[in-house]
């Protein structure tokens, strides 16, 4: 398993558009991929649990991924997430 923590740039959050992204990415990999914001955790397989996290700017998120392709799933994840803050 493996986990990572990051912390969200982008001024709206972890937003619908965002969200769309990371349950995208998540969705190529074979791995499970759990995304942790304080006490709330999501299937980043699910753009409604996703949103339920209401993660907003300056919040840690945790990203744990555990299967196959974890390494991969997890950077590909990370990358949607730093991105956000180069980009409404």
């Amino acid at each position: 398993m493996q986990t990572r923590e990051i912390r969200l740039r982008n001024a709206k959050g972890l937003h619908a558009r965002v969200a769309a992204r990371v349950v995208k990415v998540a969705g190529r990999f074979r791995s499970r991929v759990v995304i942790t914001v304080g006490e709330r955790r999501a299937n980043a397989r699910s753009i409604m649990a996703v949103l339920m996290l209401a993660a907003a700017m300056g919040a840690t998120v945790r990203l744990e991924t555990e299967g196959p392709d974890e390494q991969a799933a997890s950077e590909a994840v990370v990358a949607v997430l730093a991105a956000a803050g180069d980009r409404a």
